[in-house]
């Protein structure tokens, strides 16, 4: 671990956002659009906050202002309060405030006000403005109901909730947990750190060895089955994709795999040096009834003519061809849709997939061979495909790609795989641009772009329980490595950002992106190449095998140390990271050899328990309980979830179900489900 100067790995540095319910997002997020917040230079929202890193630019200011005059208050208490709520817009918890996290909920015309105590600020609010005419008046009961956007009136409070102001605050407040997210007059503060004990270390059994007996090496991909039971679909750089069956954690029993009957064999149609090869899969939300699957790789299109796609190195980015030598665009990344479709199988019970693809939804030119990201995710309520490339390669970003909304490198992108396009001029392949993406519209940009400013993301997840936060870790180059949280919109930042330092290129033939010309969304997590070299992201940790690692985001290095992250406090958006030892449990299958790193960390999986999986260079190896390991926990887990009709399958908790129903569906739908679980 490091010591050395400057090393950070002890310490997260960046704040995003405090959230502190968990109908809440943990890191900023604005009402309008769901985009994170940014600087801007505010005339009648004055606070610091807003300013610096705020929901609202100088024309939302203007239009804030605009109906503020038109209300015409002339009791100046009144005037004061409605001034602030209305501001209340610029929190960086504005979509919190106003309950639009999701695409289902229309915003409330005001936030939800703070209502613990004898002098809370609903209170305040009803004394400064009871009786006091407001022409247009957001409070109107009415307008409490998402459906009615269009009724205002020139009323008093008193006029409106019949001189009770219980019937008011009842109105305006939060449901059931009002005093975590609420509006108090001024911009919401963190909450405070909580006591926290990071795990002392996690217990791994080696389940699988790369090398042997085959020598297929090493797993990029470990997904559960989308049926819920105990199989998994593992996959090498090489284009195999294989099905196994997992054993009882710690029980000492066998990976078992059968590698002459691969589950999709594409090593024919792929090239696996260095960075190239199979990169992602992701099966269909709705898999068990249509039998499709997705999966990411790299095609030679010398080879595969097929392959060739639009070249990433082109006016568009002002990059001379001419400068990148023979070999440019020779290599496409590729995403296409596979099926177990076939007569006689059903998805649940295929053991092997048609091995011809049935449609190409994706393809781009790779300028140069490396940094192609490449990794598959559904996002778990919108049941969109995400999908990021890296910039492109080379070093220093030479292109600018990153900040370039004109051009797939260097982005997370999001389609919709479901809606066959009208037309495929000026797609990539066959897929619809979700109408929500943030750049749909925009001259000069891709509508698939999600988020940018990345270089090579490598590994995200979303988190089961809360899915707005979706985790991917990006390699740095020189001097920083990161972990991102990604929010539609967002700029992470390179290249005039490595991790939270300035970065200085030392070649910019596609031009340059002046700092002060963009809001980057800084990393929750970074550290120095005195820890590590080349990150991984892992997962929020819900296994239930070890009660310490719950809830903590897992993550490692290719140089074989891993970590722990901690948000403290609990949904504020920061975190704290500890160093996560691991030892071989006494009941390992495969032979295991502890140590301070594993033999190079390539990715992480999880199964549908939850359990927590390391691919290494050397093995497949399994988090287990910490007693196998004479690890020391004491922490407790939380209740099992009693399974039941309509439950989730098996190792997902109909705790999770609710997470996500809270979180991301219109309150409206989730208020009775809330009610059972709180009251």
């Amino acid at each position: 671990m490091c010591t050395g100067p400057g090393c950070r790995v002890n310490a997260v540095v960046l704040l995003l956002v405090p959230c502190l319910v968990i109908t809440a997002t943990a890191y900023p997020l604005c009402a309008k659009n769901l985009e994170p917040p940014g600087r801007a230079n505010l005339t009648f929202c004055t606070a610091p906050e807003y300013a610096a890193n705020g929901c609202c630019n100088s024309r939302d200011d203007t239009q804030i202002k605009t109906t503020f005059d038109a209300m015409n208050i002339s009791n100046a208490k009144c005037a004061a309060v409605m001034k602030a709520i209305l501001c209340s817009k610029c929190d960086q918890y504005s979509a919190d405030l106003y309950d639009v996290t999701s695409a289902l909920s229309k915003p409330r015309p005001v936030p939800f006000l703070c209502t613990s105590g004898a002098n809370n600020y609903c209170n305040q609010v009803w004394t400064a403005c009871e009786n006091v005419t407001i022409p247009n008046s957001p409070f109107e009961p009415g307008l409490q109901e998402r459906g009615n956007s269009t009724s205002k009136a020139s009323a008093s409070l008193a006029s409106f909730y019949k001189n009770n102001d219980t019937s008011f605050c009842i109105s305006s407040a939060a449901p059931l947990a009002a005093e975590n997210v609420c509006f108090a007059g001024t911009p919401m503060k963190v909450a405070e750190p909580v006591s926290y004990t990071p795990p002392a270390g996690i217990c791994l059994e080696r389940l699988d060895n790369a090398t042997e007996p085959t020598g297929k090496g090493y797993y990029l991909n470990l997904i559960p089955h989308p049926d819920g039971s105990d199989r998994v679909f593992v996959n090498t750089q090489s284009g195999l994709m294989y099905m196994a069956n997992v054993s009882q954690p710690g029980s000492g029993g066998p990976f078992i795999i059968d590698y002459s009957a691969p589950f999709l064999n594409i090593s024919h149609r792929t090239t696996s040096n260095g960075e190239l090869g199979f990169m992602g899969i992701a099966f269909h939300p709705d898999y068990l009834n249509n039998g499709r699957f997705f999966i990411s790789y790299d095609c030679d299109s010398r080879k595969w003519p097929d392959c060739l796609a639009p070249c990433g190195c082109s006016s568009v980015n002002r990059c001379n061809i001419s400068a990148l030598g023979a070999n440019a665009c020779q290599y496409s990344a590729i995403v296409a849709e596979y099926t177990v479709n076939a007569s006689g199988t059903t998805p649940a019970t295929a053991l092997q997939a048609n091995p011809e693809e049935v449609k190409r939804i994706f393809a781009f030119g790779l300028p140069y061979e490396n940094h192609h990201a490449g990794g598959l995710w559904f996002g778990p309520t919108d049941k969109y495909l995400y999908y990021p490339l890296g910039d492109g390669g080379s070093y220093d970003d030479p292109w600018n790609n990153g900040q370039n909304i004109n051009i797939p490198l260097g982005k997370m992108m999001r389609l919709d795989i479901d809606t066959p396009p009208s037309s495929t001029t000026g797609l990539y392949g066959n897929y619809t641009v979700p109408k929500d993406n943030p750049f749909v519209g925009r001259n000069n940009s891709r509508g698939e772009i999600w988020a940018y400013g990345l270089r090579n993301p490598w590994r995200c997840s979303f988190d089961r329980n809360r899915p707005s936060y979706f985790y991917c870790a990006d390699v740095g180059q020189n001097l920083v490595e990161e972990v991102d949280l990604i929010s539609k919109g967002g700029n992470y930042g390179w290249r005039i950002y490595e991790g939270t330092m300035t970065f200085q290129p030392s070649q910019s033939p596609g031009g340059v992106t002046a700092k002060n010309s963009i809001n980057a969304v800084m990393p929750i997590i970074e550290y120095n190449h005195s820890a590590g070299i080349s990150i991984c992201g892992g997962y929020v940790s819900y296994s239930r095998q070890d009660a310490c690692a719950y809830g903590k985001y897992l993550y490692g290095d290719l140089n074989g140390v891993m970590w722990s992250a901690y948000e403290n406090p609990p949904l504020s958006g920061k975190y704290s990271v500890s160093n996560l030892p691991y030892n071989c449990s006494s009941k390992t299958p495969v032979p295991c050899n502890p140590g301070a790193s594993l033999d190079g960390i390539i990715s992480y999986g999880e199964d549908s328990r939850g359990d927590i999986y390391v691919l290494a260079v050397n093995g497949l190896y399994r988090m287990v309980s910490p007693d196998l390991c004479n690890i020391e926990c004491t922490a407790v887990l939380p209740p099992a979830p009693a399974p039941g009709p309509g439950s989730s399958p098996p190792g997902r908790s109909s705790a999770s179900s609710i997470f996500v129903l809270l979180r991301n569906s219109a309150f409206c739908v989730v208020l009775a489900l809330c009610a059972l679980v709180w009251l």
